[in-house]
């Protein structure tokens, strides 16, 4: 299917005509539409406010100042969602004027002047320059429950992926869930070429939209779009059927929404209601995906999961059920970085899509939310980070579940990367890692702890200051270890001195210490020099 089949989408952005998107991109450009511009024109503190979603600080300093300025009707009729009289629009867009935004379904008609139908939105991809993201208002600019089918913006979950996604030089990309093209902006600057999919036409009617506005700063030929961009609608991975890709990166729509017999497809919140009951269509998209991916191929993704009860008093653990959905031939690495009750997370969801404003059906949403998690059993709720891989060579090394809930530093994608070459490297070598010269990485710190008047420290903790920000317990070989790890000796030379000196007559001593080694060089605290 060609991209221009998404060019004259109803209520989407207009990509049929480049020289009006020309002329939007010129005068966006001229008025200084830009992340520094408008944080000086809110100012700070509304700045940040209006980044949480909040409106009224940044409202309050332009009816308090009143800047006549091109820049400040572009930032309140398109992040602020205020009407702006046709004259004001006309000095702000002087290429495009009012009609031309009419004709890209931009602005419409109301009261005593125009509004505008789609925010416009900054962001940064890996590219050398600012972007402008046309996406749906959210209901902090346009009060009222959303339209099923919105297409999100920028919002936290996006960034969390993109700020996670390994950057490597690929030839093929899939952006599995495109919405208004988010992950694609940061694919392209790392991929030959970048399949995009969705489910919904409106949305790849957003993100054709996008990529012609911002083709000048993505690198891509307006004109030849489809050599650097494939656009697909359809189903998980039903678009691409027979393809494979280097890497695959997916924000699907994972959240767990109750079912009805009665329900509508057109009904359910797009960008957010893959349609399945419970985490299915996650443990599915997973069950699909190692056949798209080439040899060495990996998939990132956000995900939700249930976690089932055990009894009143406890929950199965939270990686029980998820490490069924990979068995035991792809690289898995998990991180769940929270978790929350069925209450909670109805909260959550309901209030995502406003649908608190109607007070009756809020409790029958509600009610449905937790009859739901009820009848699976369901104690709790898991979010977190996915990576996998499909081997090279046919033979799994990484295996990693774990609990990573305190701070972290994005972006985690050179984290990430470092701490799997490890694992590919530590795999390769096998017994000769033994003679590797190492280095405490620069991060790291240590943090002893002991009781008033004790000759030895009953706590010894490495910390890491970067990416993961692990904490690791040592016991005293583990410490010593570490403090003698400046580059002189190799591994073998060192276990073998502490062995003569602290584990004479205990069983196994070199060997824990070993594992233990490479659990600290792949979570990255020590280095091969």
């Amino acid at each position: 299917m060609n991209s221009a089949e998404f060019s004259s989408i109803d209520d989407a952005p207009q990509s049929y005509n480049q020289l009006l998107i020309d002329s939007l991109a010129k005068d966006l450009t001229d008025v200084g539409y830009n992340y520094e511009n408008v944080a000086v024109l809110l100012g700070e503190e509304a700045a940040a406010a209006f980044a949480r979603d909040q409106l009224h600080p940044a409202l309050r300093n332009l009816d308090r100042n009143k800047p006549d300025t091109a820049l400040a009707c572009v930032v309140r009729l398109f992040q602020l969602g205020q009407t702006q009289e046709d004259a004001a629009i006309n000095i702000a867009f002087p290429s495009l004027k009012t009609e031309g935004l009419l004709k890209l379904g931009l602005i419409e008609s109301w009261a005593s002047g125009y509004r505008a139908k789609i925010a416009l939105a900054l962001h940064s991809s890996d590219t050398d320059g600012e972007l402008w993201v046309a996406h749906d208002l959210g209901a902090h600019q346009r009060p009222g429950v959303l339209r099923t089918d919105h297409v999100l913006g920028i919002g936290q979950a996006s960034l969390t992926l993109a700020q996670i996604t390994i950057r490597e030089k690929v030839e093929r990309a899939l952006d599995l869930g495109t919405g208004c093209g988010i992950q694609l902006f940061h694919l392209l600057a790392h991929a030959q070429h970048v399949t995009a999919t969705d489910v919904s036409a409106r949305a790849l009617g957003f993100t054709r939209f996008n990529l012609l506005l911002n083709a000048q700063t993505l690198n891509l030929d307006p004109k030849n779009l489809e050599s650097r961009v494939t656009l697909l609608q359809g189903s998980l991975f039903e678009p691409v059927a027979g393809s494979t890709f280097n890497l695959i990166a997916s924000n699907p729509p994972f959240v767990i929404t109750p079912r009805s017999s009665h329900e509508r497809a057109k009904d359910r919140f797009t960008y957010r209601d893959g349609g399945m009951a419970g985490d299915t269509l996650v443990s599915t998209l997973i069950g699909q995906a190692p056949v798209f991916l080439a040899p060495g191929g990996s998939m990132q993704m956000l995900s939700n999961w249930e976690i089932p009860r055990l009894d009143d008093e406890s929950n199965q653990p939270w990686d029980e059920r998820v490490r069924q959905w990979f068995g035991d031939k792809l690289d898995v690495w998990v991180i769940e970085r929270e978790q929350t009750s069925p209450s909670g997370y109805a909260e959550t969801w309901l209030r995502d899509a406003s649908q608190t404003e109607d007070s009756t059906s809020y409790i029958s949403a509600y009610n449905a939310y937790l009859d739901d998690f009820e009848s699976r059993g369901i104690g709790a709720i898991g979010f977190g980070l996915v990576y996998f891989r499909r081997p090279e060579a046919g033979h799994p090394v990484l295996q990693r579940y774990e609990q990573i809930t305190h701070q972290v530093e994005q972006p985690l994608a050179p984290t990430l990367q470092r701490d799997i070459a490890m694992a590919d490297q530590l795999a390769l070598v096998g017994e000769e890692f033994k003679e590797w010269h190492l280095l405490v990485a620069e991060d790291v710190t240590e943090e002893r702890h002991q009781r008033p008047g004790a000759e030895h420290p009953g706590v010894i903790l490495l910390r890491q200051g970067a990416g993961l920000r692990r904490t690791e317990l040592l016991d005293t070989a583990q410490a010593g270890f570490v403090s003698a790890c400046d580059g002189d000796l190799s591994v073998s030379q060192l276990v073998n001195a502490l062995e003569s000196l602290i584990g004479e007559g205990q069983e196994d001593f070199a060997d824990q210490l070993y594992e233990a080694i490479k659990r600290l060089m792949r979570h990255g605290l020590l280095q091969k020099m």
